[in-house]
């Protein structure tokens, strides 16, 4: 029987060169698979966020075809910006300049002015905060672990339905203001107001506060805190000398962290500020609708310089004091049962039952009104406010913006969006979590979007992607859903790195080294063992990303307009002001996407998320 050619044991050659091939490829990817996944993703952050961001800069300091700073120089010395301070840089004596920033008359300017609300917003939130914290660490009581989960919530809950609630409950035909009419009080007019710009950022940046400290409290040595007692020090001195050093950073911290998060607002001042309350933000988004780039990207750079220069100066306080966690026992909790009759419990009781009230009123009642105003109107129950999200309106081009489509725009944003944060967010949370050189250079690389605010971003996107690039003679455009989903996964992946970071951080050792020895490789080790144990961190993070590009708002609504491309953050500022029940009605279904995604990173993220 004659041999066949080109055959080896039956089988043809070419099917044999193959498979070596194949096993040469698969074997390739395993040893590189990571650092192929790793290149890809900073590759897509160049082209996403970095890319844009400095096209900001470009159109700041290059203009009519020339470098130039003077967009900057007219920004500083111009009074509408920085009020009297500006008067300084104009040649003025400083004396006179500080004469009249003390008199009653003084012009702030915007930059001056979103200083100062977030001033007082870091006060009003340092205030609802700490209070919060002391009752979560010091007590037990029944709900005390959901009140503490509850505190996650400003990270996913859309400030544009923080702004919803607060009109239904502080309006002028409001709840509140309907008691106090009936109790014959003078009502509140809080809308457009600095007052209500104050409550609502308390509202969503007191839990922040509460969180971060809480979490400081419970890592006091409860032993040290006894070793003072021995020595004869009071309760008030041993929490003076003893445990309140131990808070303060956690305090400025988390007072830092609402300063420029407030520093930054926008959504909220939009719906609740008015024309006589105007930020930085607010007024960069002018600038753009007024197709004004130049001007808008030179403010947007003198607020994020502002706002990085806060955040530098924490990070060298905390580089002095580090807080970290005793390694001890913690203080034991006091049940929150009736009071004896001693009088030191009887009055802290009140404390904390007066301190309930506030927080109801500030936390529970806007939440609780919008459910309410959502399925009521002057003849009582109906739900035709929900009615309107379902059917296409002939007034709709009034609002300009249909709510159906405006709900599935963010759900499939949200998806998408998530496709892109999901595998970026781990691959950068693996690459944070290995010992190597330079680790700490990717690691601050990954996490700038951040400190860069959504305007900042939107902006950015618009002008280096949705207006497109040349390259060689081609125009290299991205724009519509692709822009906005690309923003959107630029603000949820760092939440992701954030949830499943401590995990892998968390791993033994031992069992990355086994699968190794065993003839594993660093890639299928990761995939094998690594990702399944942390799994609910993904999981969690997946959450985080979902629920933050379902309420995302400042960045949609820059890359909306001219489009219809709007979401549901975007039609509630629409509806607010000229039908509440729509923008309720709305409010309502954000408030249930963000709620499924809180109880997934509740449930599942569980440690994860505690960094956050």
């Amino acid at each position: 029987m004659g041999s066949r050619k080109g055959q080896r044991g039956g089988r043809p050659l070419w099917r044999e060169y193959l498979d070596r091939a194949g096993v040469s490829f698969r074997a390739v990817v395993d040893r590189v698979g990571l650092a192929l996944v790793a290149l890809a993703s900073f590759v897509l952050l160049l082209v996403v966020f970095y890319y844009p961001v400095a096209t900001v800069l470009v159109e700041a300091v290059y203009v009519d075809g020339r470098a130039t700073v003077d967009v900057f120089v007219e920004i500083l010395r111009d009074p509408f910006y920085f009020g009297e301070f500006a008067r300084l840089l104009n040649g003025e004596s400083p004396v006179a300049v500080a004469g009249d920033l003390l008199s009653s008359d003084r012009q702030l300017g915007i930059v001056g002015f979103t200083a100062y609300q977030a001033a007082l917003s870091t006060v009003a939130s340092v205030a609802l905060g700490v209070p919060a914290a002391y009752i979560l660490a010091r007590f037990e009581f029944p709900g005390r672990r959901t009140i503490r989960s509850l505190t996650i919530l400003p990270f996913i809950l859309p400030s544009i339905m923080v702004a919803v609630g607060f009109v239904a409950t502080f309006g002028e035909n409001g709840p509140l203001n309907t008691a106090l009419g009936a109790l014959g009080l003078p009502t509140l007019d809080l809308l457009f107001s600095l007052e209500a710009i104050v409550i609502a950022h308390a509202f969503y940046n007191a839990p922040l506060v509460a969180r971060m400290t809480t979490a400081a409290w419970e890592s006091v040595d409860a032993s040290s805190v006894e070793t003072a007692r021995s020595l004869g020090a009071s309760p008030f001195r041993a929490f003076r000398d003893v445990v309140a050093p131990q808070l303060y950073p956690a305090v400025l911290m988390s007072a830092t962290l609402t300063f420029v998060f407030t520093f930054g607002t926008f959504p909220i001042v939009l719906a609740l500020g008015g024309l006589d309350y105007v930020t930085v933000e607010y007024f960069v988004y002018r600038l753009i609708q007024d197709l004004n780039y130049a001007e808008a990207a030179g403010l947007a750079l003198v607020e994020l310089a502002i706002s990085l220069s806060v955040l530098y100066g924490y990070l060298r306080y905390e580089a002095r004091q580090s807080m970290e966690s005793r390694g001890a026992r913690p203080l034991s909790r006091k049940p929150l049962r009736p009071p004896s009759l001693s009088l030191q419990p009887v009055l802290v009781r009140l404390g904390i039952v007066c301190y309930g009230v506030v927080a109801a009123v500030v936390f529970v009642l806007p939440i609780a009104n919008m459910i309410l105003a959502s399925v009521t109107d002057a003849g009582g129950f109906t739900l035709s406010h929900y009615q309107f999200l379902l059917e296409r309106q002939a007034e709709g081009a009034a609002f300009q913006v249909q709510p159906w489509p405006a709900i599935r725009n963010s759900l499939l944003f949200g998806l998408g969006s998530l496709a892109v944060a999901l595998p970026v967010g781990v691959v950068i949370a693996v690459l944070t979590t290995r010992d190597y050189r330079g680790r700490k250079l990717v690691d601050t690389l990954a996490m700038a979007p951040l400190s860069v605010s959504g305007i900042v971003v939107g902006l950015g996107v618009l002008r280096g992607l949705v207006f497109g690039v040349d390259l060689g003679g081609t125009r290299i455009a991205v724009g519509g859903a692709l822009a906005i989903v690309a923003a959107h996964a630029v603000a949820g992946y760092p939440f992701v790195v954030r949830t499943v970071a401590p995990g892998l951080e968390n791993l033994d050792d031992q069992l990355v080294e086994s699968a190794r020895a065993l003839g594993a490789s660093r890639t299928r080790a990761l995939l094998d063992i690594e990702l399944p144990l942390v799994w609910p961190g993904v999981v969690a993070g997946a959450a985080f990303a979902f629920a933050l590009s379902i309420g995302e708002f400042s960045s949609t609504v820059i890359l909306a307009t001219g489009t219809d491309q709007f979401t549901m953050p975007v039609a509630i500022e629409r509806f607010i002001g000229r039908r509440l029940g729509p923008a309720t009605a709305m409010g309502v279904v954000l408030l249930v996407v963000t709620s499924i995604s809180f109880v997934v990173i509740d449930r599942l993220g569980g440690e994860y998320s505690g960094g956050l």
